[in-house]
């Protein structure tokens, strides 16, 4: 045979071969591509679990998730024992690290408060309390009246002024469940999750002057420009009483007319006339 013949044979089939292997490549890509993922154990709840409970091992069941896992998705029933809920968890649904208080705070209200934040209880009654709609997870403004030091008391009387805005609610009285259905709760203390410093004022406000929480739309987290207001100010231009003007001619004590006197020499003969003034005339 034609030795050139067999060059130009050994040439194509090497061609071949090359074309062959990059087409079986390019199906086992997409076969592999399509091909479902392994499904993932992961720790989740085996029934609804309310906030601040303690988990246990019969909490705890597992599920399988094909696909990325959820970020913080526990894989370990020994990371989620003994640690408190801080949301409410579902059946069924993967236990995260965020749904967890840290490792060795318990559970209770003292899991719910995030780190650098304080609970800080405020005493109230059925008024102050917004007539015991204050329920947890809403959101209040506080405000404080009385008579500030040093000032007297009948300047402007008491004073009311905005301390606080936007506080979340951790608890009403010893409940730090949200009441699924809705109906109000008498309570006397309310928790309120506030910074050490706003902590500080809500101590020195509950010692000197009244209390009472406004409520608010979560949705609506602008914290408005309040200057406050003093009772003088609630009074003001009611007080006074404009005086009634007399009308003209009508007092009681009408003033005698003036007079002047002209002194009148004839000859060696002098008289004295006196005539009206002419406004006493009129």
């Amino acid at each position: 045979m034609n030795r050139r013949l067999l060059t130009i044979l050994f040439f194509a089939f090497l061609i071949a071969a090359a074309c062959a292997y990059l087409v079986y490549r390019a199906i086992g890509n997409r076969q592999v591509a399509s091909r479902p993922a392994e499904p993932t154990r992961v720790i989740a709840a085996a029934s609804d679990i309310k906030l601040g409970s303690v988990l246990s091992a019969a909490n705890l069941t597992t599920v399988e998730i094909t696909g990325q896992l959820p970020k913080g998705a526990l894989l370990k029933p020994e990371n989620a024992i003994g640690r408190g809920v801080i949301s409410d968890l579902y059946m069924g649904e993967p236990i995260l690290e965020s749904r967890l208080a840290a490792p060795g705070s318990g559970g209770g209200l003292a899991a719910t408060i995030p780190q650098g934040m304080r609970a800080c209880a405020v005493k109230v009654d059925d008024v102050v309390g917004v007539a015991g709609f204050v329920t947890p997870g809403m959101r209040v403004d506080v405000l404080i009246s009385g008579t500030p030091p040093g000032t007297q008391t009948d300047n402007q009387g008491t004073v009311s002024r905005t301390i606080l805005q936007n506080i979340a609610v951790l608890s009403a009285g010893t409940d730090i469940q949200k009441d699924a259905e809705g109906k109000p709760k008498q309570v006397q203390v309310v928790n309120l999750l506030v910074t050490p410093e706003q902590a500080e004022s809500l101590s020195l406000a509950g010692n000197q002057v009244r209390i009472q929480l406004v409520l608010r739309n979560p949705l609506d987290t602008k914290i408005a420009e309040v200057p406050g207001t003093a009772m003088g100010n609630l009074f003001a231009g009611q007080n006074a009483t404009p005086a009634t003007p007399r009308p003209a001619g009508k007092s009681a004590h009408k003033a005698a007319p003036k007079t002047f006197s002209i002194e009148v020499i004839n000859g060696s003969k002098r008289s004295e006339q006196k005539f009206s003034s002419p406004e006493g005339k009129q």
